[in-house]
């Protein structure tokens, strides 16, 4: 408990901004895009419970991907120094400067890296051919519009311009493709040996990307080891 005298405003305080995101009092739209905007929050802390578990080497390359988009963001920023729309509207916003819009060049890199993983990088390993496509449309349909929504939510907030947001849209997808070409085509050719390091097979690392669709393959391959122990486990018990 705070001692009398302590509760003085000498120094200023000042907010950790990072989720900080205002919305109109009373507007139950603005509330619910302010609580869509911080999707890119939830997916870092998805990806971040993702590495933890599976420790694969896709994923770690995929949010490597969305660490560099992040730096090349802020790069541009603090090249083009354009402010934000309605600054005295938002003055605990930490970043000053809005071209382009962080926020959508995130989801619109998570969302096309995506849409160009589910169809080049996942291949169909089962017969279930129309069901595979439809799973896979309905993922990218949705995607498509969290970004949008995401974008959206910047603009009806008053962070964000439609340029800023238009902008940040294009910066993302590009960096996607070309994040998805490098990791395709440079870095897993050299994930085995990555995944060979001592140190990777210390901390459980492994590469998958020779397995066409892992979503299939651990189902299969867990079902299968699950029955093989039930039937050793009836075995046993009789």
């Amino acid at each position: 408990m705070a001692a009398v005298g302590e509760c003085s405003l000498s120094v200023p305080w000042k907010s950790v901004s990072l989720t900080h995101v205002e919305y109109p009092a009373g507007d139950l739209t603005g509330r619910l895009l302010a609580y869509v905007s911080l999707g890119p929050i939830f997916i870092i802390v998805g990806f971040v419970t993702l590495i933890v578990f599976k420790r694969e080497l896709h994923t770690i390359s995929f949010l490597g991907g969305l660490l560099l988009n992040e730096g090349v963001n802020w790069l541009i920023k603090n090249i083009v120094r354009e402010p934000r729309p309605c600054a005295e509207i938002h003055p605990s916003v930490h970043s000053k400067y809005a071209m382009p819009s962080s926020h959508s060049q995130f989801m619109w890199f998570f969302s096309t890296y995506s849409f160009l993983f589910l169809y080049l990088r996942m291949h169909q390993t089962n017969n279930a051919r129309f069901l595979d496509l439809l799973w896979r449309h309905v993922l990218s349909l949705f995607l498509l519009t969290v970004a949008f929504l995401v974008s959206y939510s910047r603009v009806y907030l008053m962070y964000h311009t439609w340029s800023q947001v238009a902008y940040g849209g294009v910066v993302g997808s590009i960096m996607a493709v070309v994040w998805f070409v490098f990791t395709q085509e440079i870095l897993t050719p050299l994930f085995p040996r990555i995944a060979a390091w001592p140190i990777s097979e210390f901390f459980l690392i492994r590469d998958t990307s020779l397995i066409p669709n892992i979503l299939w393959f651990e189902y299969t391959v867990t079902r299968a080891e699950a029955r093989n122990r039930q039937r050793k486990l009836g075995t046993k018990l009789q």
